[in-house]
């Protein structure tokens, strides 16, 4: 067997993905070898026999022990007969568990499909930026990385710009939202994005009245406040449209009597196609 000196040796990590899993695992156990001079080299994204092939005989010559966690049951073969045609140790962390998993649940796992885990921590992650990212562009508290959304959603108060915004977030979209205000001009910084981001919302007059004053109800203000007149929610909606009308290429959504996930399903149908984005962005 193609073993080290005494005192020193390598660990040859391969993997199909980013190989985090088998180094957590090989640097636990080296714990225990501290008098060791150990040097862990990890291969990743291996999914070839060629890749296989190359790896091993790289292991060979730095006499290393061999670990991985590969998906593929004939991968997995390779690994082992390629290490024991070069008389090398090899550590299999995953094909075990796997196996005994196939038993439990009475299925064959042949086209088990690589990198899995490191792709449900990129969405995972992906999503936490995007709802941190989405309260603190919320109600337009700052316009500070405006450029950095995916969908800046822009209308007068209640037509469900927050609820939108935080739903989208959850599916991992960076969402800002922008309030229209009677005398109160849009910022500059709008205008300086890129405009297929930005998607207009509005809402019939009689439904937003009886919103807003519900509203007022709930938090005990009287509800018969000039927010929530005919009057001034139709000076309220003829400012946006005004604002609408002179910015065309953004769409506008009328939210009134609308499912949430509707809207949020119809929005993104537009984003994807407007920035070409690849379709495993819809839901």
């Amino acid at each position: 067997m193609n073993v080290p000196s005494s005192r020193q040796g390598t660990v040859y990590i391969i993997s199909d993905g980013t190989g985090e899993t088998a180094a957590t695992m090989t640097r636990a156990a080296l714990v225990q070898y501290e008098q060791m001079d150990i040097n862990i080299v990890r291969c990743k994204n291996v999914r070839t026999e060629a890749q296989v092939d190359s790896v091993v005989e790289d292991a060979f010559q730095s006499k290393a022990i061999i670990i991985h966690t590969v998906v593929s049951p004939s991968l997995r073969a390779k690994i082992r007969a390629a290490a024991a045609g070069k008389g090398l140790q090899q550590v299999d962390l995953l094909g075990p568990l796997l196996d005994a998993l196939d038993v439990y649940f009475g299925v064959r796992s042949e086209n088990m499909e690589a990198g899995l885990l490191r792709t449900t921590d990129e969405r995972y992650f992906r999503r936490i930026a995007a709802i941190e990212y989405t309260v603190k562009h919320d109600d337009g508290k700052t316009v500070a990385d405006l450029d950095e959304a995916d969908i800046i959603l822009v209308g007068v108060s209640r037509t469900s710009k927050t609820p939108l915004s935080i739903f989208l977030s959850y599916k991992g979209w960076k969402v800002a939202n922008v309030p229209l205000v009677l005398g109160v001009p849009l910022p500059e910084e709008l205008f300086k994005v890129d405009q297929r981001k930005i998607i207009g919302l509005t809402i019939d007059e009689e439904s937003l009245q009886k919103i807003r004053r519900n509203r007022l109800e709930k938090f005990g203000q009287d509800p018969g406040g000039e927010y929530a007149t005919v009057r001034y929610i139709q000076r309220e909606i003829e400012c946006a449209n005004g604002i609408f009308k002179k910015n065309r290429r953004w769409p506008i959504f009328n939210v009134t009597e609308r499912a949430l996930e509707e809207t949020a399903a119809e929005i993104t149908r537009i984003i994807v196609a407007r920035m070409g984005l690849p379709d495993k962005y819809l839901f």
